[in-house]
């Protein structure tokens, strides 16, 4: 639908969603929509906080599973949020009542992991309850809207239609998995279906009516913003972690190391997320966009786990965990490793693939696992978190040089040609 006029935007009476227009100029996130995005941030930092300590304890099996659960989760949820409202956001007073209940669900399911990083590490009965429930109350009122919108929108009435009844169906699937006396084992057969019937159920809702009219720059921005927010709890997290070191034992020189460690590794990775271009190239090949978005799932994730790795760090400084400096690496490595590896393979996908792209992620992850060697060999933590913080410093300096003028070159001869990327 066309942009409302000035004074309609003053009111926020019912509006029908007949669809946002896909060439909408100058569209940008909502302060709506920025709201929504902060409720996550409990998400993030909850799950961060619980994974951090059950790492520093040594008990991983039950941390990471624990952490790909609420993970997938917190951001599937804001997945399917992110691209409705890209479709079919009408501010109105009814839109935003159902957005306001989904936050109230995700500050339940927030509230719900300690209970669940708990019950993983006592082995008993996995208490999923409050998790289920809050990401239940995230979801229905997404099937309100996407029947609202079938209603409102004929033309796209069997996809809005499709969205509707495939999250009711699985919402329904999720209610029953709670009746299962839960163990890791069963979670794990159980779950996994239905994770793959989650991810599906968008694939085959797109295929009818054209598919929802998403907006590609608006998408690209969306998912940047929560990259962002994410990225600030890992400065969050490791600032709060150091502000306990200080209270016990002022400033030293590995404090200060960390904290710059810290930081300098936050600000890479955000600077190598935003070189991806992703707007345009969305704007030309708006098929890219499932694999854009479901690659999220572990860039988001790997974010919040680097977060958890900089946590574990600030515990050992203060002596609160029971892991050697070479398991405290790893930690923080691994989750920058998977972010490079996805985020490398996310930017090919998008804008094609070229030799440079697989030797500069080689030598990212290259200096990423050197710097767990040198923990090995006996180097202070803080140290070897700086080594590593230089790691994307190889994507930062390839781009200045003329990696990035030559692509954008390639890009736009591909635009003109009308021959997309291969």
């Amino acid at each position: 639908m066309n942009d409302p006029p000035r004074s309609a935007l003053l009111t926020h009476g019912l509006r029908p969603m007949a669809g946002r227009q896909p060439d909408e100029a100058h569209r940008v996130a909502s302060s709506l929509e920025l709201l929504f995005d902060l409720a996550f941030v409990i998400a993030f930092s909850v799950a961060g906080s619980e994974f951090a300590h059950l790492i520093a304890e040594g008990h991983y099996q039950a941390g990471l599973f624990g952490f790909s659960l609420a993970m997938f989760a917190v951001v599937w949820a804001w997945i399917n949020f992110t691209w409705f409202a890209s479709a079919y956001d009408t501010d109105d007073w009814l839109y935003r009542l159902t957005t306001m209940v989904q936050i109230i669900g995700v500050v339940i399911l927030s509230l719900g992991l300690p209970a669940l990083f708990h019950s993983l590490d006592e082995g008993d009965h996995l208490d999923l309850g409050a998790v289920v429930i809050g990401y239940v109350v995230m979801r229905v009122p997404m099937v309100v809207q996407w029947l609202r919108a079938a209603r409102q929108d004929p033309a796209r009435r069997r996809v809005c239609r499709r969205y509707a009844f495939w999250i009711a169906g699985s919402q329904v699937l999720w209610v029953l998995y709670l009746l299962v006396d839960m163990t890791a084992v069963r979670t794990l057969m159980i779950g996994l279906p239905l994770i793959v019937i989650e991810m599906v159920g968008p694939y085959y809702a797109e295929q009818a009516d054209g598919g929802t009219p998403w907006h590609p720059h608006h998408i690209a921005e969306r998912y940047g913003l929560l990259a962002i927010i994410a990225l600030g709890e890992v400065l969050l997290g490791t600032t709060t972690s150091l502000g306990v070191v200080l209270e016990t034992e002022g400033w030293t020189a590995d404090i200060a190391l960390l904290a710059i460690g810290g930081v300098g590794l936050t600000f890479g990775l955000w600077w190598i997320y935003f070189l991806m271009p992703a707007g345009e190239v969305l704007e030309h090949r708006p098929e890219r966009g499932f694999v854009f978005g479901y690659i999220h799932l572990v860039v988001f994730a790997s974010i919040a786990a680097t977060g958890a790795g900089l946590h574990v760090a600030a515990l050992a400084m203060e002596h609160d965990a029971h892991i050697d400096n070479t398991a405290v690496m790893w930690s923080i490595a691994i989750p920058v490793a998977l972010y490079f590896v996805s985020v490398g393979g996310l930017f090919g996908y998008l804008v094609g693939w070229r030799p440079h792209l697989v030797w500069l992620t080689a030598v990212k992850i290259g200096i990423v696992f050197g710097s767990v060697a040198l923990a090995e060999s006996g180097l202070s933590l803080p140290v070897c978190i700086l080594v590593l913080a230089l790691a994307p410093a190889v994507s930062i300096v390839a781009e200045e040089l003329g990696v990035g003028e030559r692509r954008a070159n390639e890009i736009a001869e591909a635009i003109a040609a009308g021959d997309g990327w291969q």
